[in-house]
């Protein structure tokens, strides 16, 4: 059953998430997006004729990711090298395609450090992440399968889909983060399906290919929890790619598991690791690597690290126990007598379930307050004031460090000095108010000027409210319970505006799911007619503009009239379940099958010629030969005819190429059923016409 509704993800979800569902979500402006620089940096990168040097002009205006960018680089150059010192060396070694994917994970990580779902962890997510981006580093330095630059960006996004439902649905996601410790025999994917009608692999899967992610990573992101899934050849690019991306989670895993579980994980690591060819020496190497690596890395970007002993230590801590625990297990065998007796192991539960987060909830009344003034008496007085009616309080004794507590702290309301060394209070009013979060806060202004045009001037750059010094504690109070009144108003703006965007997701959720029903075929599964005719136009569309070879099969069932007159439309229906089951199986990941009529099945193979699609097809012919149906305990015998074609010069749109395969299948039926014919050859020239 795991293979089947993997099948119909790989073939069908996908799909659907990339061409519906994901634009819609795309269209509400709510799926995680980068911001400031990063932005710039992808923008220009798009442009033509934009040169390294304009690159490098605006990365330097972000001196954090001008550190993240240098450090990424000397990850990538070995240690008997120079190291690099400078954006420009920085940009040639990595590349302008691994820039921009760069610029994107840092300004998520930046942007998304928190959110409202009080079920995600937003800490765990990001270090996880982290470790995964530098797992895939080192896993891609030996398997040569990739530049290693792009696969450390591919590791940092790979789980992108779980950040983007716990931010466009933060309640309804905590509710099915919650379900997963309720439901332990339920995967997460299928939890979420249920809520959303979308799942975070599929998520995950449109983004990266959004953002511009080749297909030879955005395809294996989507099978990289199961990538025996995937029907990946032994040994090819996305087979290599999609069990690296899943060595390097389970890696995370155990670096994030409690200390005593994670020699009990070892043995576990080291099948995953040689499904690589990587034994466990090798495994043991490439994790220490990537430990010393996250440690650097995480003082970097401000995330919480932990120490890890050797691993070749975890390694044999693993084998001591599991030898412990097979010598209790034949001495509790040996005090029963008579018959053996087979223990079941229990298998602990993995590490990196989302743990609820529970934030204080302060009185009403409260405020957060953010006082920032460089006179320390000053600064007492206010906060005397503002304590003594309840109000949480915090302290800043500068502008710069006010900045920070501010973006840190998120205070409704901020009281600042207007005259302070290195950045005053207007210019830090100006800077907040660029921010997301400053927007919102109540800034209110203390100044010992009286000037009409320096207030205005104030007004102008951002301020609510002013006061003179010294300060009166009285009209100190009175104008807190004014701003008390404005930001009350903003709260329930805020709150209808939640409420607004909730009812609109669930919408977009229930429309979703009727969309679903609307192209899906009840009876096996598969799309319906109206969804191939759209998807072979798209497909159509995107074998023109890449001049990749596009081929379809037209399947029928082999005599399927006789199973309804001779044992009931029970039994034909069966029948139809069972051949859908067959054809789904033998099907590769990048096929696209429906159910187009009665006894007819349409299967689109994108990138794929004549020869390729006949030796699916006859697949597919023998999956269903070779799977015979029970009924009343005797087997009932299947069979198929399939028509192949191909794109050539002469056909002019989508339907021609069906005509023609439709016209394979006629001759397929001619020549006695059970077998696959095309009505083209072998070697039909060029396939697609020229531009």
């Amino acid at each position: 059953m795991q293979s089947q509704t993997a099948a119909t993800i790989g073939t069908y979800m996908v799909v659907s998430i990339d061409v519906t569902k994901f634009e819609q979500l795309k269209a509400s402006g709510d799926l995680p997006s980068p911001k400031g620089v990063a932005l710039a940096i992808i923008r220009l990168i798009q442009q033509e004729g934009s040169s390294m040097g304009d690159l490098a002009r605006v990365i330097k205006t972000d001196p954090a990711f001008v550190g993240r960018l240098i450090k990424a680089a000397n990850g990538l150059t070995g240690y008997n090298r120079r190291a690099i010192a400078s954006v420009q060396e920085a940009l040639m070694v990595l590349g302008l395609p691994a820039v921009r994917t760069l610029a994107l994970g840092f300004s998520l990580l930046s942007s998304y450090r928190d959110g409202n779902c009080k079920g995600f962890d937003y800490g765990r997510y990001w270090t996880s992440c982290l470790v995964h981006a530098l797992a895939m580093q080192a896993i891609t330095q030996r398997t040569r399968v990739a530049a290693a630059e792009e696969t450390f960006c591919l590791g940092l996004l790979a789980r992108i889909g779980e950040l983007a439902l716990a931010t466009l649905y933060p309640q309804d996601y905590g509710k099915v983060l919650k379900q997963t410790l309720e439901y332990r025999d339920l995967p997460l994917v299928a939890l979420e399906q249920r809520a959303f009608a979308l799942n975070h692999r599929e998520l995950t899967s449109a983004m990266l290919a959004d953002w511009g992610l080749p297909r030879i990573f955005h395809e294996p992101a989507f099978f990289s929890e199961a990538p025996e899934e995937s029907g990946y050849a032994d040994g090819s690019r996305e087979f290599v790619i999609a069990h690296s991306l899943h060595l390097a989670s389970f890696i995370a895993e155990v670096f994030l598991a409690e200390e005593a579980e994670r020699p009990n994980l070892m043995s576990r690591l080291f099948e995953i690791g040689g499904r690589l060819a990587f034994d466990p020496v090798a495994i043991n190497e490439l994790c220490d690597g990537v430990v010393r690596e996250w440690q650097a890395w995480g003082a970097l970007l401000e995330l919480d690290t932990l120490e890890i002993p050797p691993f070749s230590e975890l390694a044999s801590r693993g084998e001591a126990i599991a030898a412990t625990l097979a010598t209790e297990a034949k001495a509790r065998v040996q005090h029963l007598p008579g018959e053996s007796h087979e223990l079941p192991v229990e298998r602990a539960p993995m590490p990196g379930g989302a743990n609820p987060l529970t934030l204080p909830v302060g009185m009403s009344q409260a405020m957060r307050v953010l006082i920032v003034d460089d006179d320390a008496s000053m600064r007492a007085l206010v906060r005397k004031v503002l304590e003594t009616v309840g109000h949480q309080v915090l302290e800043a004794s500068d502008g710069r460090v006010g900045m920070e507590m501010a973006l840190e702290f998120q205070p409704q309301l901020m009281i600042v000095d207007w005259i302070m060394p290195e950045m005053s209070g207007l210019e830090l009013t100006r800077a907040l108010r660029q921010t997301k979060i400053g927007r919102s806060i109540y800034m209110l202004i203390m100044t010992s000027l009286d000037d009409d045009d320096r207030l205005i001037e104030a007004f102008e750059n951002g301020v609510d409210d002013f006061m003179n010094k010294p300060i009166n504690p009285r009209v100190l109070a009175a104008r807190l319970r004014a701003g008390q009144r404005v930001i009350r108003l903003q709260q329930e703006l805020d709150r209808d505006r939640e409420e607004i965007r909730r009812f609109a997701a669930e919408l977009a959720v229930s429309n979703r799911r009727l969309q679903e029903v609307a192209l899906t075929d009840s009876l096996t599964g598969f799309p319906n007619r109206r969804y191939a005719i759209e998807r072979m136009q798209q497909e159509w569309s995107v074998s023109s503009r890449t001049r990749r070879p596009l081929s379809g099969m037209v399947i029928d069932v082999d005599q399927f009239k006789t199973y309804n007159d001779s044992h009931g439309h029970d039994v034909g229906d069966a029948v139809l379940r069972q051949v859908a089951t067959s054809i789904k199986g033998a099907l590769r990941a990048q096929d696209i099958v429906a159910r187009t009529g009665g006894d007819e099945f349409l299967v689109i193979c994108p990138d794929t010629g004549l020869d390729a699609a006949l030796a699916c097809a006859e697949r597919v012919r023998f999956a269903v030969e070779s799977a015979p149906l029970t009924v009343s305990g005797q087997p009932l015998t299947m069979s198929v005819s399939i028509g192949v074609a191909t794109r050539d010069t002469v056909m002019t749109d989508p339907d021609a190429l069906v005509k023609r395969a439709d016209q394979a299948l006629y001759l397929a039926k001619n020549k006695g059923r059970n077998r696959i014919m095309t009505a083209q050859s072998l070697r039909p020239g060029p396939l697609i016409p020229p531009r």
